[in-house]
């Protein structure tokens, strides 16, 4: 028989908890279960989230650290630096922008390659990519290089990307912005 391994991540077991709670069997309403409309367990919920993110983003910390960078950090969270300075135009919004990439894990996993795909092409603002890739962007020039690092909550989120990015998982992107249009 072959049986897979479920990594149980903290996030996946909170979301089993919060499924588990709100599918009791017993529907009467008491004082001693909790209510998912009351304040008191959406606080709860919002204090477990800022834990997880704080964790995250002491996890990307540690990363830089080792790593030896010195990023900037957004309001956001998304950590940028420019390793090579380009002397073109700075993306904006609703440029297409065509860059060269490699998007890899904290634990230095390859996931994705412009080698392997060729140059991706995007709307900058509009089309469907991570939302920290659309943040960064904006701070690079044509024919700048950078390392961006996107929390989870700024890439694939709670599901991951449902091929090589697994949930919860912060990536690091290294990128090339190759034309705006």
């Amino acid at each position: 028989m072959n049986f897979k391994v479920l990594k149980l991540t903290p996030s996946i077991c909170f979301f089993c908890l919060v499924t588990i709670v709100a599918c009791t069997g017993n529907h009467k309403k008491s004082a001693k279960q909790p209510n998912i409309q009351s304040r008191e367990f959406q606080d709860k919920l919002i204090d477990a989230n800022k834990m997880y993110v704080k964790r995250e983003s002491d996890e990307i910390d540690q990363y830089i650290a080792h790593k030896g960078w010195l990023m900037t950090t957004t309001g956001t969270g998304l950590r940028y630096l420019i390793t090579k300075k380009g002397a073109g135009e700075l993306a904006k919004l609703e440029q297409r922008a065509k860059v060269n990439y490699k998007i890899s894990l904290l634990d230095g996993t390859l996931c994705y390659s412009s080698e392997v795909t060729g140059p991706k092409e995007f709307l900058i603002g509009r089309d469907n990519v991570e939302s920290g890739l659309h943040e960064g962007i904006q701070y690079m020039h044509l024919g700048d290089k950078a390392i961006l690092i996107l929390p989870s909550y700024m890439a694939h989120g709670l599901i991951g990307d449902e091929s090589k990015v697994p949930p919860h998982a912060s990536v690091v992107y290294e990128l090339e912005l190759l034309s705006l249009r």
